[in-house]
């Protein structure tokens, strides 16, 4: 063989070795945030909840502690645990995790903007205004930004449940909300010890359509590409390997459907999709599907419906359908394909179940996007990814 053969044999033999490697840890430490010896300190307990504070990521070169509240069932467990992940504007909210230890979970809900139980602590991180997350940084002070203390934050919090007795560190699963579901789709794709992860609302490219779109496109496209490098989930949801469900709203004003989309397509682990029609956004966490999702994967329950790949012969469309729980409605929901998501006017007509598959007769509305919808017994409802119709020529 010749110099020149074996050189390029070489060289895609280096490159098939680097396309076979884990996807990209980022800029944290993935190693060290599984294995870090963390010793809680634990405050006031009222019922099943308690307060705990544990080691954060040093910020500008000064320790740091995370304030959460951590709740467990009555009895030895072990339990499953969840970890709960709130968004902006919020904290840790005990009655989040009130609402798990009644399921049968432990549960530890971290605060993200350094806040304690009352007020901001004064060993802090950062905080998690819009200025701040989206603030500019080096290789010297990216450690210092406001994603990369979040997601490690959660990383610890897992690290930290697996220390405590009651739990089943092998049953972990991971939930958040807005800014909690973004840091959710990282944590799920660098997180291999995670059973089951839903991120709510949150997804990644938000440089290409999100609420924040403008504010990045008003900094320098080195600036720009910095912090989507590095911190947009879509970096880190190729990696994601447990089940995972997508919740979001057909008008979400910060996370729309096509970004959305973009993003669980590049999850190539079991997904599942709910998307809900004009669904409100906020600290929510009373969704069905959400716990059916974390209960089917973590305790043996029931599983959501699935809906199979949607297929179009002309105006009718269909997908397979599986489900272990009677289905009781389906829908077809469209609107016109044009102008900004979260103004879109979504309509719904009944679709047809027949012998295990959805089917519906799309309108003659041009342009379209629409998508196929299932709603069991129990109320809980999947839908199919979007497509959409281009304008009548």
């Amino acid at each position: 063989m010749s110099r020149t053969r074996l050189a390029a044999f070489a060289l895609l033999l280096f490159i098939s070795s680097i396309c076979a490697q884990e996807p990209s840890g980022g800029p944290w430490d993935l190693k060290a945030l599984r294995t870090i010896a963390l010793t809680p300190e634990w405050g006031e307990a009222a019922g099943k909840v308690r307060e705990v504070y544990y080691a954060g990521e040093p910020y500008e070169g000064k320790p740091t502690r995370v304030f959460a509240f951590y709740a467990r069932p009555e009895g030895d467990g072990p339990f499953p645990a969840v970890l709960l992940v709130h968004g902006g504007g919020g904290k840790a909210f005990r009655a989040w995790a009130e609402h798990w230890a009644g399921r049968g979970y432990c549960a530890l809900a971290m605060d993200l903007a350094g806040n304690g139980p009352k007020s901001r602590q004064p060993d802090a991180g950062p905080d998690q205004t819009d200025d701040t997350k989206f603030r500019d940084f080096d290789d010297k002070s990216k450690c210092d930004m406001w994603t990369y203390h979040a997601v490690a934050a959660v990383l610890r919090g897992h690290t930290l449940l697996t220390t405590f007795p009651e739990v089943n560190k092998d049953k972990v699963a991971i939930t958040g909300i807005s800014w909690g579901g973004y840091l959710t789709c990282i944590v799920a794709g660098l997180d291999n010890r995670l059973q089951a992860a839903v991120p709510v609302y949150g997804c990644g490219f938000l440089h290409e359509n999100s609420v924040w779109k403008a504010r990045l496109d008003g900094f320098s496209s080195a600036r720009r590409d910095r912090w989507v490098d590095a911190f947009d989930p879509s970096n880190y949801l190729p990696g994601v390997k447990c089940p995972i469900l997508f919740l979001n709203g057909t008008n979400d004003f910060a996370y729309p459907l096509d970004s959305y989309q973009k993003s669980y397509q590049l999850v190539k682990a079991p997904r599942t999709v709910s998307v809900r029609v004009r669904l409100p956004h906020g600290h929510i966490w009373t969704f069905g599907e959400v716990d059916a999702f974390i209960d089917s994967h973590l305790k043996g329950g029931d599983p959501l419906p699935e809906i199979g790949t949607m297929t179009r012969d002309g105006d009718a469309v269909t997908a397979k359908v599986t489900t272990k729980e009677q289905v009781k409605f389906a829908h077809l929901h469209y609107a016109a394909a044009t102008g900004a998501w979260q103004k879109r006017e979504w309509k719904s007509v009944p679709a047809e179940i027949k012998d295990g598959h959805v089917s519906a007769t799309l309108p003659a509305d041009r342009p379209l996007v629409y998508y196929l919808a299932v709603t069991d017994k129990r109320g809980l409802e999947v839908s199919s990814p979007h497509a959409e119709l281009p304008g009548k020529k």
